[in-house]
């Protein structure tokens, strides 16, 4: 049975994770109407554009010979063509920078699944809030200072964790059309730590989030850092194109700023906010994550054949 057109994979109900009160899912319902609204507003989403921009994106991928992918599924197509406003040449062109990239980082990409990451979920450095902002973005937070024990979890493990996040985030509609939000906190980050960043790391995640990524990238909250995370961002700097580089915000321990632009609302009481819903664990996701492993075999199924 398909409990969603947006997976790939049939499965018997949606996964999700009791907690408390609180039901932890990934959202694969239609948009709600506001979010309807914002897809018409910013992306162009009005079935005059959507069916022809669909027919276009199909044409172009069933003429390429040198990809294997799910032509035939809507929703597949409509992933990649939101966050490029329905312009299918483009949306054609993230396609392959997306298969691209994973092609050249094949030693993260290749057999990556939950079930085989499951340290950096349980080193706890790596969440997402459990409800959106006020602006319907997914919340994913980094704690890369004190919580964070480099010796036990590398970065390209917390890359790979990321990866997983936001190829969960791109099954769902409502993030497809509002984005996603990062905040990383930086609280106690050390000279060693420091030392964990590279020039082709950082260029590697540059990359990714700047041209590969199909989801929209709205804000990089940079908070509570020390003054050596100056050393950090040096490396990161040279690859930043205008367009990434305006969303980067440096915040400190100024959390009128971070609820500028992230409502208090949305945040747990660590960064100043109000949310009662407990902050969900890395375990947690890890769990719900896990249910979907056969998703994630399947998204590993498509991308450029093997030459």
């Amino acid at each position: 049975m398909v409990v969603s057109q947006h997976m790939l994979t049939e499965l018997e109900k949606l996964p999700g994770v009791q907690l408390g009160d609180f039901l932890l899912q990934f959202e694969l319902d239609e948009p709600r109407e506001s979010v309807r609204e914002i897809a018409r507003r910013e992306l162009r989403e009005i079935p005059e554009i959507v069916e022809p921009a669909v027919e276009e994106l199909k044409r172009l991928l069933s003429e390429d010979t040198d990809m294997h992918v799910p032509l035939n599924n809507e929703a597949w197509l409509i992933r990649f063509l939101r966050p490029c406003k329905f312009y299918p040449e483009s949306a054609y062109d993230l396609i392959k920078r997306y298969y691209g990239f994973k092609v050249k980082h094949h030693k993260h990409y290749d057999g990556l699944t939950p079930s085989k990451e499951t340290n950096v979920f349980n080193e706890n450095v790596l969440t997402v809030l459990p409800t959106r902002d006020q602006c319907g973005r997914r919340v994913l937070v980094l704690e890369l200072g004190k919580k964070w024990k480099h010796n036990k979890c590398s970065l390209d493990e917390v890359f790979k964790g990321c990866v997983l996040f936001l190829e969960a985030a791109m099954l769902e509609p409502e993030s497809q059309i509002c984005g996603a939000v990062v905040i990383f906190d930086m609280d106690g980050l050390s000279m060693q730590q420091v030392m964990q960043f590279t020039p082709p790391f950082a260029k590697r995640i540059v990359d990714w989030l700047q041209e590969c990524i199909p989801l929209r990238i709205k804000g990089l909250y940079i908070i509570n850092q020390p003054y050596v995370f100056n050393m950090v961002f040096q490396l990161f700097k040279p690859f930043l194109k205008e367009k990434l580089r305006s969303r980067i915000i440096f915040m400190g321990n100024d959390r009128e700023l971070l609820h500028k632009h992230i409502s208090p609302k949305c945040l747990p009481d660590c960064y100043g906010g109000t949310l009662t819903i407990p902050k969900v664990t890395g375990p947690q996701w890890l769990e719900l994550l896990l249910m979907c492993d056969q998703e994630f075999i399947a998204i590993n199924s498509f991308g450029f054949k093997k030459k």
